[in-house]
């Protein structure tokens, strides 16, 4: 089989999106391959990679779907489960993602925040949280700074833009909207700390008692024996093209 690359296209840039930006986006959930609390959601949830942790997790992508910024995408995981608890024993977690996804529905379906008509309230009735997938809504786009020199800042969901927001109608009629960027102290960034000048010095080899020096004396005037060549494995070839191995 063949592949024409001629149409494929251009590499994105790795540059972010501006910190403020407002546009309109859509989520697509990447299963983690753990079952939610519905047959709905079988597959869907992700398990924490932190040692000990309870936390399971939606792990969404986002892609901007008009304007300056179309098809750049960015990802962020909310939290389903697990975590840290307020005084009624429910994850704080849980709480902030569910307050995102009721406003993404407001978003995406023009509702008030404040608009609790049984119509309105019925439009925000999920029968899992698979449903959110490909949901589309207006965002506001931040750029989260990097907590360690390692790593490179990356673009995350600052909030969902509900229909009261001015920001809301302009970006549904396609308006430009310019970037307010939220005034936040960049984290410094971790570095090693210096070790002290003694740690830093090379530690010297014990004297050998007198009773060893005379055999290490003998054994020094012993010739040395130089090993034989050993014999060179053939070497293995290289699978796929030559241009993919160098």
């Amino acid at each position: 089989m063949t592949y024409d690359l001629n149409d494929a296209q251009p590499q994105m840039s790795g540059e972010l999106i501006p910190d403020g930006t407002f546009a309109k986006v859509a989520m697509h959930i990447r299963k983690g391959g753990v079952d939610g609390a519905g047959e709905a959601d079988r597959q869907l949830l992700k398990a924490s990679n932190q040692p000990g942790s309870d936390v399971l997790s939606l792990d969404a992508e986002f892609t901007v779907l008009e304007g300056a910024y179309a098809r750049r995408k960015f990802w962020q995981s909310f939290t389903i489960s697990g975590g840290k608890v307020d005084d009624q024993g429910q994850s704080i977690g849980w709480k902030i993602s569910k307050a995102a996804f009721r406003a993404m529905i407001d978003s995406a379906l023009g509702l008030k925040p404040d608009d609790m008509s049984e119509e309105a309230k019925a439009k925000r009735l999920l029968r899992g949280l698979s449903d959110l997938d490909g949901i589309s809504f207006v965002a506001k786009i931040a750029v989260e700074p990097a907590r360690s020199s390692a790593y490179r800042d990356q673009n995350r969901l600052a909030h969902v833009v509900v229909p009261t927001a001015p920001e809301w109608q302009k970006v549904m009629n396609g308006e430009a909207v310019a970037a307010a960027p939220d005034a936040k102290p960049r984290p410094a960034a971790k570095t090693e700390t210096a070790k002290p000048a003694w740690a830093n010095a090379t530690p010297t080899a014990p004297t050998p008692p007198a009773w060893n020096q005379t055999a290490r004396a003998d054994a020094t005037q012993q010739p040395a024996l130089t090993p034989s060549p050993a014999p060179q494995p053939a070497a293995a070839a290289k699978p796929g093209p030559a241009w993919l191995n160098g």
